[in-house]
């Protein structure tokens, strides 16, 4: 397989922070467009990463398994600005299609089997640490559950896979049954983590902590711990990454209910290891934006071929103020097949994976094992891109796990009750 390369021209000092590495971006679709103005780029990103305070992203790429390189890069200089000397380019490339048949077990209905953090019993085991005494403030009318989890019943089906832009069949993959947040992390969610002290070398996840049971070592490992932020000080400077965009503020005010940006890999990890989670798995985050074995070209897609998007469906094109929106504020019209919201738009989100390309055979599988040297799996595109094409399911794209950036957050899973 083949995949067309891009790269990320930048010229901007947003999100931005000294002492930032190079970042360069891969893609296999077509289209090439820009976002705001700074940022042109094709189906994926080259974010800045994690840390605002350290922050660039490196490769992404959308379809396929494969990694491509790219000739130019982006860069900053010491005071924090961005360019990229070599534009956007691009090298002629298809993705190619294999026969096959995928067949998913089990069924479900949107929104069925879903487990709420209030009446006391969730996937959690009970209520959520991040939602103990957490307003429902969630959804379109602002009052639903924020740790609301929703079963996806497992089956099988082809990753980065979408029957229009990406028709490449040579990854199945099958996933068992999982549970998987409603809603990305939120402010008002993070706030309690940070309350508690979390997610610092000093209160570090214990050892094996958010593993998924099914993937023998993917729980924390405790050299990762001076990943982590020295102190609550420093992480909340972290999360602090732009006074523009960030959705962080030092006291509650009315973005509680915006998806938490400025993450680095191992801060989403270890929040959703406090609060009783993990994170999904590519593969998991993939099938559950796929619609499964449907292979949806958006998580809404219907037919799944359907490449309709506009405004209503997602956060992806500056709605009137080029911020995060609050979380399910384009629920249930943008809604994946079994009730998860905003899985195309608002902020891309961590999964368990290092970007690679993808492994054979695929049962419950996932890249533990850092062979690039850089980057682990973000999905779902952002807020205001204004690429439709990030926007999906078969899009993925990578960004240095240290780095925290406007454009990423995470969301939770979870196993069994």
């Amino acid at each position: 397989m083949q995949s067309e390369g891009l790269v990320l021209g930048a010229n901007s000092n947003i999100g931005w922070r000294p002492r930032v590495p190079s970042a360069h971006i891969a893609d296999n679709l077509t289209g090439m467009m820009s976002g705001f103005g700074w940022l042109a780029i094709s189906v994926v990103l080259s974010l800045t990463g994690l840390a605002c305070s350290r922050t660039p992203m490196n490769a992404i790429g959308t379809g396929g398994g494969g990694m491509t390189d790219t000739t130019g890069e982006m860069t900053s200089s010491p005071g924090g600005t961005t360019s990229a000397p070599g534009g956007v380019t691009s090298s002629p490339g298809e993705t190619t299609s294999s026969g096959g048949t995928v067949t998913a077990g089990g069924t479900g209905e949107s929104g069925s089997g879903g487990f709420s953090s209030s009446g006391g019993t969730s996937l959690y085991g009970g209520t959520p640490p991040s939602c103990r005494g957490l307003a429902a403030t969630c959804g379109p009318s602002g009052n639903d559950d924020c740790c609301t989890s929703l079963m996806v019943p497992g089956g099988t089906f082809y990753r980065s896979y979408d029957g229009v832009a990406s028709t490449d069949m040579s990854y199945p993959a099958t996933v068992a049954d999982f549970y998987l947040d409603k809603y990305e992390i939120t402010v008002g969610r993070f706030r309690a983590f940070v309350k508690a002290g979390m997610g610092t070398e000093a209160s570090p996840p214990a050892s094996g902590a958010g593993a998924n049971p099914a993937i023998a070592g993917s729980g924390w490992d405790s050299t990762w711990n001076t990943n982590l932020a020295a102190d609550t000080a420093a992480l909340t400077a972290a999360i602090s990454c732009d006074a523009t965009y960030q959705t962080w503020t030092e006291t509650a005010q009315g973005n509680e209910s915006q998806p938490m940006n400025c993450l680095d890999w191992y801060t989403a990890f270890a929040f959703c290891a406090w609060d009783g989670g993990r994170l999904p798995t590519e593969a998991e985050w993939n099938y559950a934006a796929s619609g499964g074995n449907e292979q949806r070209y958006y998580p809404w897609s219907s037919p799944p071929t359907s490449t309709t998007i506009d405004d209503s469906y997602a956060v992806y094109q500056c709605d009137g103020s080029c911020i995060p929106l609050n979380v399910g504020s384009k629920s249930p019209k943008g809604d994946g097949k079994w009730g998860q919201t905003d899985l195309a738009g608002n902020v891309w989100e961590w999964t368990l994976d290092w970007y690679d390309t993808y492994q054979m055979p695929c049962d419950n599988c996932a890249d533990i094992t850092d062979t690039s040297g850089s980057s682990r799996v973000v999905r779902g595109g952002f807020f205001d891109s204004g690429v439709a094409s990030y926007l999906r399911s078969a899009s993925r794209g990578g960004s240095y796990p240290v780095y925290d950036y406007v454009y990423i957050g995470a969301r939770c899973a979870g196993t069994n009750l």
